[in-house]
């Protein structure tokens, strides 16, 4: 896989998730900040730094993009959500538009 068809998310700990940029696409905030005109950092180098989001949701929210293209192509499985992650991870899935 080349570097055009990944995208780096950084957690606010600053841990690593490189991930296929059609997952990543799941979210319409990533895809307005990897696809807007100009020249935005996000859009030349294809990595996107989240410094209010923790690794452990990031984690969560990267498996869940990779469940969402699984399920709208038809398979479907159940995405388990531990309930100590719910309430932050609802706050970052309203912010990522997911």
């Amino acid at each position: 896989m080349n570097k055009e068809e990944t995208v780096k998310l950084i957690s606010a700990e600053g841990f690593e998730f490189v991930i296929d940029k059609k997952a990543a696409m799941v979210s319409q905030t990533i895809r307005n900040m990897l696809t807007s005109p100009g020249s935005f950092s996000e859009t030349q180098h294809g990595v996107v730094r989240f410094p209010e989001i923790s690794t452990t949701i990031l984690e969560k929210i990267c498996q869940y993009f990779y469940w969402s293209l699984q399920f709208t192509s038809g398979k479907e499985t159940e995405f388990h959500i531990e309930p100590e992650l719910t309430l932050e991870l609802m706050m970052a899935a309203n912010y990522l538009h997911t």
